[in-house]
C-alpha cells in the first residue's frame, strides 16, 4: 500500500509540473484590435481589445510579463483602475477596463485594455504557468496563425507577420 501511495504521489507530481509548464502565447493584432491566447499551441481565447488612440502609442514587439498586479492604480492617469494587470514593458500593461463598449476600437493611452473577465483569465494564466512561460507578441497586423514563439507541434501553418 505504501508503494502505491508513493507511486501515486510521484505520478501526480510529475504530471502536475508538466501541466504547469505549458507555454502561453498571447498575440495582439493592433489593426484588428484583437488578442488570441494560445496554451501549448492551441488557441484557447480570442478577445476584443483597445490599444492606443490617436496621439498615443502601444509598443510593438515581443515581450514577457515583467510583473503582475491584482489591482493597480495608474500613477500617470488620475489613479485610473487597472484590474488584473500584466505589465510587459515599463508602465505598459494588459489590463481590464470598465469601458467595455470601447473594446474593438483604439481607446487607451497605450496599454492593452480587455474585458475585466478576460483580464482575470490572462492574469490567472500568468500566475499558473509563470512569467517565464508567457510570450506576448504585439504587431500592427498579424495574418494567419502566428507561430513565431510557439514551441508546440500543433501550429504548422505558414505565417506572415507585418
Amino acid at each position: 500500500m505504501r508503494a502505491v501511495c508513493t507511486l501515486s504521489f510521484l505520478v501526480l507530481t510529475l504530471f502536475g509540473s508538466v501541466a504547469s509548464a505549458d507555454v502561453v502565447d498571447v498575440t495582439i493584432d493592433i489593426s484588428k484590435q484583437s488578442m488570441d491566447v494560445y496554451v501549448d499551441g492551441f488557441r484557447k481565447y480570442t478577445w476584443k481589445v483597445s490599444t492606443a488612440r490617436n496621439g498615443y502609442t502601444t509598443p510593438r514587439g515581443d515581450f514577457r510579463p515583467q510583473w503582475i498586479s491584482r489591482m493597480h492604480y495608474s500613477k500617470k492617469y488620475d489613479n485610473s483602475p487597472m484590474p488584473y494587470s500584466v505589465f510587459f514593458s515599463g508602465g505598459y500593461a494588459i489590463h481590464g477596463t470598465n469601458a467595455i463598449r470601447r473594446l474593438g476600437k483604439p481607446a487607451s493611452h497605450g496599454c492593452v485594455r480587455v474585458h475585466p473577465n478576460n483580464a482575470r483569465r490572462l492574469y490567472n494564466l500568468v500566475k499558473k504557468h509563470g512569467k517565464e512561460n508567457i510570450n506576448i507578441m504585439l504587431r500592427t497586423r498579424i495574418d494567419g496563425a502566428v507561430a513565431g514563439h510557439f514551441r508546440g507541434p500543433y501550429l504548422m501553418m505558414d505565417t506572415q507577420i507585418n
